[in-house]
């Protein structure tokens, strides 16, 4: 039985690099650390774009450390904790797509394609480490009130101005990211 074992890696410059052991993160500059320990798809969503591509798309395709099954992943509440297995996780934000994985896709326009649907999947942070087995369930021990979902924080960091004000009036993202989204609301 495939498993997993997750832990926080720390800072994205300096630390572990990826959440999950035994993970290999090419591009260090942009993933990584705390924030983006483990990145999470729903099956749901793999089936969705394999209609649209016309392609079977297997589980990691996205390369996501955690494909769910009947959770919506990809309208969670940034802040909401899962316990999955033996780990505690919480939704940290968007996965904002990159060269590597348009070119790991291999289609024509992706990106464009992706970030027009508007759906990510979900980064993680993980709370407490542990160990997570295919087949275990993901239960959600506590969801925040403030409503700012992973969509509108993608949308956020695709200059929608509704939702970055949203998502800074939340201060729901990394320091980092939330003092950089609230300056380009200030210059708006």
């Amino acid at each position: 039985m495939p498993e997993i074992s997750v832990r926080a890696p720390g800072p994205k410059h300096g630390g572990l690099g990826s959440g999950v052991l035994s993970d290999f993160i090419g591009d260090r500059e942009h993933h990584g650390g705390d924030d983006q320990a483990v990145y999470a798809v729903a099956r749901e969503e793999l089936d969705w774009w394999g209609a649209e591509l016309g392609r079977q798309l297997d589980d990691g395709m996205f390369g996501e450390n955690l494909t769910t099954v009947g959770l919506d992943v990809d309208h969670a509440v940034i802040g909401t904790r899962w316990e999955v297995g033996g780990a505690v996780l919480e939704v940290s934000g968007p996965r904002i797509p990159c060269g590597t994985f348009r070119m790991h896709m291999a289609e024509r326009g992706w990106l464009k394609k992706y970030v027009a649907h508007g759906l990510s999947g979900a980064y993680l942070r993980v709370v407490t480490p542990g160990v997570i087995r295919a087949g275990d369930g993901v239960h959600v021990l506590d969801e925040p009130t403030h409503g700012v979902d992973v969509p509108t924080a993608f949308r956020a960091f695709y200059d929608d101005l509704d939702a970055m004000r949203a998502v800074v009036e939340a201060h729901v993202l990394n320091e980092q990211e939330h003092e950089w989204m609230a300056k380009k609301i200030a210059v708006s």
